[in-house]
């Protein structure tokens, strides 16, 4: 049964939402040869704070940025749809396109924390100590607005969280003046100057999350599983496992149990009008109870 029109209309609603970005390394089996190339598993979802819970996986041949522009329909993809919302990603190539076509880039504070516990764990830095500390109280305020409503959140990010930014900000451009470029420190720093407003978007808007952790989060158990099933055997297989993958997490994320959705959802699919497919998708779809 083809489960690819569920997964089209998810994404389809997905893309309706600010949208998380991420992809993970994939081992391809050549055809011909019994050899394996890198192949890319694409992933996308909603944000925490959103109450539609949904991720969807798009398999592909390469790490190509043209993949993900194409899943989010820019302009010079098979089906483009125009799409200009704001993508929630880390600061890997593939995706800067994107942002030159209309999408808002939203940054990721864990990936620029991170280049600071790096200079930190590696080289015992203080500039990497005192930056942790800023991060310590912008996650403070995190933990402190995570279940509050998103005006509520934006207020208090701009009564807490502001301060905080700008002094680190303050901090970062004094700190770059007293280091050599190309050296570890200025990399780091010039990782969060460079991209500030994408990094610090966030203050002025509840709904956007502070980093990326949440698709982070989505796509781990993938790349725990992918010891088990060690590589894919083609791209088309590779794409059906990522229809399913993306049902069997959706489900999973909206507190149900996969195997009771997918075996009501395959019973139910033969007869359902094309027109009503939305509620068959995991944040939607209720089980048919009968009496007895």
């Amino acid at each position: 049964m083809q489960l690819q029109p569920l997964v089209d209309a998810l994404a389809a609603q997905m893309l309706r939402h600010d949208v998380h970005a991420d992809e993970t390394p994939v081992a391809m089996l050549k055809p011909g040869n019994g050899k394996t190339h890198r192949a890319y598993l694409w992933s996308y979802c909603t944000t925490s704070f959103n109450a539609m819970r949904a991720v969807v996986f798009d398999f592909a041949d390469s790490r190509g940025g043209h993949h993900v522009r194409n899943f989010l329909g820019l302009p010079g993809s098979v089906e483009a749809s125009g799409w200009k919302g704001r993508l929630v990603t880390d600061d890997f190539s593939g995706y800067k396109a994107c942002f030159e076509l209309g999408v808002t880039e939203v940054g990721c504070m864990a990936h620029a924390r991170r280049k600071f516990h790096e200079l930190w764990a590696n080289h015992g830095s203080q500039v990497g100590e005192q930056a942790l500390k800023f991060f310590v109280k912008l996650y403070e305020v995190e933990r402190e607005v995570q279940h509050r409503t998103p005006d509520e959140r934006k207020a208090i990010r701009q009564e807490k969280t502001k301060p905080i930014a700008d002094a680190l900000h303050q901090w970062l451009t004094q700190q770059r003046q007293k280091v050599p470029d190309g050296s570890a420190t200025a990399k780091a720093i010039d990782y969060s100057l460079k991209r500030w407003d994408a990094l610090t978007l966030f203050i002025k808007d509840g709904d956007l999350p502070i980093d990326n952790n949440w698709v982070e989060n989505q796509i781990r158990p993938i790349a725990l599983g992918r010891n088990n099933w060690l590589f894919t055997g083609s791209l088309r297989a590779g794409k059906r496992a990522a229809a399913v993958m993306s049902l069997v997490h959706s489900a999973r994320l909206n507190g149900h149990d996969p195997y009771a959705y997918l075996k009501d959802v395959l019973e139910r699919l033969p007869l359902h009008p094309a027109s009503r497919i939305q509620d068959l998708l995991p944040h939607r779809w209720q089980p048919v109870i009968t009496g007895g």
